[in-house]
């Protein structure tokens, strides 16, 4: 059993808010094309999957390498069976017009982030955008989640996004405040 499918059986998901976060919220709120394409890499519970959908998106896609939480998301939304892809990110062939960042970066091991930004950039569609939540708090061997920073963020992306936005969250739930950063790239 992959570790992430084991951390879900032993209900080891300190991540979990329980609930769509309020800086994720609010930026699906000034969506206003809802047929885009959208990814959600790494969803766990998928509390922004429902979001999307309750709200109108069709075309909404979870990935995760833990099948638990697509089962409960299934659970939930089973007429969108099809949009939850059991598998590894790094091996997702198509294209999306956003994809959402909520701990799916910080769960990756450090030495994995480049290959990140280049599989982001590979997925994205034309003016694709990224977007969504990376933690500011000092890198450490002890994760995940692992930590990083805004000159870290910028090295890693600059080459393959163009930065739109990388600000200290200003409506991040309590356990997180002052801990991340909202991020808004487009692919180049």
């Amino acid at each position: 059993m992959n570790y992430w499918e084991e951390r879900y059986k032993k209900g080891e998901t300190g991540w979990d808010a329980g609930t769509i976060t309020t800086p994720l919220k609010e930026y699906i709120d000034q969506l206003t094309d809802k047929n885009i394409q959208i990814l959600i890499p790494g969803a766990g519970n998928g509390y922004e999957f429902d979001y999307l959908v309750e709200n109108g998106f069709q075309n909404v896609y979870v990935i995760d390498i833990a099948e638990t939480p697509l089962n409960n998301i299934k659970i939930r939304k089973p007429e969108f069976a099809s949009h939850l892809i059991h598998s590894d990110f790094f091996t997702l062939d198509r294209n999306f017009d956003l994809i959402l960042e909520q701990t799916f970066f910080c769960a990756l091991s450090p030495e994995m982030r480049p290959q990140y930004a280049e599989k982001m950039a590979s997925l994205l569609n034309p003016k694709g955008k990224l977007a969504g939540l990376l933690f500011d708090f000092p890198l450490t061997t002890e994760g995940p989640p692992f930590g990083g920073s805004t000159s870290e963020y910028l090295n890693l992306f600059s080459d393959k996004f163009n930065i739109k936005t990388l600000e200290k969250a200003h409506n991040s739930i309590k356990p997180r405040e002052n801990k991340e950063l909202f991020f808004i790239f487009e692919v180049k």
